[in-house]
């Protein structure tokens, strides 16, 4: 963890990261998909945390003029095993309550935003990384619970709303990634001179990228997939 930083700020972060994924791990266990499924998804995701934990503490990313980044190692190996391991797992239409979960998954960016809020009171992100700057986000989060109700109520999917809900969604998170990917203390940064995105950079914050950013993105694309199999 960050020394200088109130641990209350860290607790915050690690609790959601693991909010983050007990939702997913709830989802993919609604979608019937095989206990099979669930411990290799559970192993993945206990692998990934201890690993970027220990890069991160150990100062492994902080290293930022490689070529390509090592920033890259926390968000690629993720996201790719969560693809391929829907692609061999999820082939038939999940059920509605499933469906609601990754809907309701995404209340998460709630408190993300509150920790990249505090993070930048602290010097340790830049304020286009928060709601009081370009980053939107939150209001996915806000906007979770009542898409979970509204496109599921009968147990009848409303596919157009929740079609436009994730593509919206989507675009918000592309936004903020973005913006942190450029505020990075690193040979392309763009954004954030001042005070940069060193945050994610650390233990536990890594776990942002690397883990709950992940979830987030495929938590969309399952849902997208998904919806596209209704009516076809």
């Amino acid at each position: 963890m960050i020394e200088s930083l109130p641990s209350y700020i860290s607790w915050t972060f690690i609790l959601t990261t693991f909010l983050t994924i007990g939702f997913f791990l709830l989802a993919t266990r609604q979608a019937r998909v095989g206990k099979k499924f669930l411990i290799i998804l559970s192993i993945i995701f206990a692998f990934f945390l201890a690993v970027h934990a220990a890069l991160a503490s150990n100062g492994f990313f902080l290293v930022t003029n490689t070529q390509p980044p090592r920033f890259i190692l926390a968000p690629v190996p993720t996201i790719v095993s969560l693809i391929l391991l829907l692609l061999v797992f999820v082939r038939k239409q999940i059920q509605v309550s499933a469906l609601q979960t990754l809907t309701l998954l995404h209340i998460i960016r709630v408190p993300v935003e509150l920790v990249l809020l505090m993070l930048f009171h602290n010097g340790l992100v830049p304020q286009l990384m928060t709601f009081e700057g370009r980053n939107f986000d939150i209001l996915s989060g806000l906007t979770a619970p009542f898409m979970a109700w509204l496109a599921a109520r009968g147990g009848k999917v409303n596919k157009p709303l929740l079609v436009v809900w994730n593509l919206l969604a989507l675009g918000l998170l592309i936004n903020i990634v973005a913006c942190a990917i450029l505020s990075l203390p690193t040979p392309f940064q763009q954004f954030g001179f001042e005070q940069p995105n060193r945050a994610v950079l650390y233990f536990p914050f890594i776990w942002l990228p690397a883990i709950v950013v992940p979830i987030v993105f495929v938590a969309h694309l399952l849902s997208l997939w998904q919806l596209a199999k209704i009516n076809r």
